[in-house]
């Protein structure tokens, strides 16, 4: 549990910078990457050694498939699904996707915390048959927002919708435009609205709806005309001098936005680069942003401000070794941990991105990592999890191994995690 108080843990939060969901709960994790959105909490006593098949306190058969992360609220878990309709036929096309032969059901389910027992599932919508999607992907890939009174979920173009805390449906809308390879990307809450990324191959833009009625508030193209516009990232709300910004990473550019209006503010490019999935993180007055495929992947810190396009004035620097394409980064201290798509961590330094230290550790990732009491949790796609300390020396704590596929990003909840598997939730104590 916290040392200190709801409200202290709120304050300090605003302190730094963040800013996180209103009326946050320190001790819960309500969006994707947690309170502040960028995979850190203040949770003590998370385990650090684990078998699944014998020491779980609980473990819930997921009836579907997806690769959102749960979100937890007051004792309360809520997980996106989809459910496929009928007998489940597979077959491959394509280099890069797949197609399912049936329809699925995109559902919710309300989990008790202590126990893993159903409180109430909801249907929300239904994903056609015959839709090809990118085998790491999922037809609930994205993951919701919980708050003291709304859930949100977000499953693409097939549905966005906002339901009360007992699964009843408050609206629901879908905002179209043509994926490619699925979607991916997570809304992210601000004051009012609910935003998030729509990146396909047709069209690129931002939009904000209502968060209280789904209606549509601002619509932003993206001014930067990529060849492959398609990527899945996740916007990130910063305060800054000039005021609050959305923090959005798209193919080709990161943009800055006024999170009100839509206004663009600025942008930094990145030519030829596409499929952008890791979240930004902000920390001691830099923007980190991962670019994204064809070639290395390179991660920029850039400093907040300026019009138009700041890419020869505000890049403060970039650097091209062990970044990773998905995985998002996680800052500790004067230092930013990543892990690369092909198991390589790094320690580098947050003043001008040096190396400090790199360590392979085995296996591919494409979960995101978090930090809890000065240590770091890697999850790999095989179900190896790698706990580290977050120091300037390599420091490794555990290792543990569950054998399904795992490419949610892990959860840490009071006393311990929720693992998402390709076919389970399990809490771990």
């Amino acid at each position: 549990m916290h040392p200190l108080p709801i409200a202290s843990k709120s304050i300090a939060l605003l302190c730094v910078g963040f800013l996180a969901i209103q009326q946050l709960h320190a001790e819960d994790w309500q969006q994707f990457r947690g309170p502040t959105g960028q995979g850190t909490t203040s949770l003590i006593g998370m385990p650090t050694q684990w078998d699944v098949t014998k020491e779980t306190a609980w473990t819930f058969d997921d009836p579907g498939k997806g690769w959102s992360s749960p979100v937890v609220l007051n004792g309360r878990i809520y997980l996106t699904t989809a459910v496929p309709v009928g007998e489940e036929t597979v077959a491959s096309e394509g280099k890069f996707s797949r197609r399912v032969n049936n329809p699925f059901s995109l559902e919710v389910f309300c989990l008790d915390e202590k126990t893993g027992s159903v409180i109430w599932s909801t249907p929300i919508a239904e994903v056609p048959a015959k839709v090809s999607i990118h085998p790491k992907n999922s037809h609930a890939s994205a993951t919701p927002i919980v708050t003291k009174d709304r859930l949100y979920v977000h499953f693409g173009i097939y549905a966005t919708a906002a339901l009360d805390l007992d699964g009843n449906i408050v609206w629901q809308r879908d905002v179209k435009f043509k994926p490619v390879h699925g979607c991916g990307g997570s809304p992210v809450l601000y004051q009012d609205l609910l935003i998030f990324h729509c990146d396909g191959g047709d069209q690129a833009f931002v939009i904000a709806l209502d968060k209280a009625t789904g209606e549509t508030r601002w619509q932003t193209e993206r001014s930067v005309a990529a060849q492959r516009s398609f990527s899945f990232s996740t916007p990130l709300v910063i305060e800054t001098e000039s005021g609050d910004r959305l923090i959005s990473p798209a193919s080709d550019a990161v943009y800055a936005y006024d999170p009100k209006t839509g206004e663009e503010k600025w942008q930094v490019r990145y030519p030829e680069k596409w499929s952008i999935v890791p979240r930004p993180v902000y920390a001691d007055g830099l923007i980190l942003v991962c670019t994204g495929y064809e070639g290395k992947a390179e991660l920029l810190a850039i400093r907040p401000g300026g019009s138009g396009d700041v890419t020869e004035t505000h890049v403060a620097w970039r650097n091209a070794k062990f970044v990773p394409y998905n995985p998002s980064p996680v800052v500790a201290g004067k230092m930013i941990f990543t892990v690369s798509d092909d198991g390589i961590a790094s320690c580098r330094s947050l003043s001008d991105g040096e190396i400090i230290w790199k360590e392979r550790l085995g296996g591919n990732y494409s979960a995101s990592p978090f930090l809890a009491d000065g240590k770091l949790y890697f999850l790999s796609e095989d179900g190896e999890c790698t706990i580290i300390k977050a120091s300037e020396t390599f420091e490794e704590v555990a290792k543990n191994k569950v054998d399904e596929r795992t490419l949610a990003s892990m959860v840490p909840v009071n006393g311990g995690l929720l693992l998402r598997t390709a076919e389970h939730l399990y809490r771990i104590d």
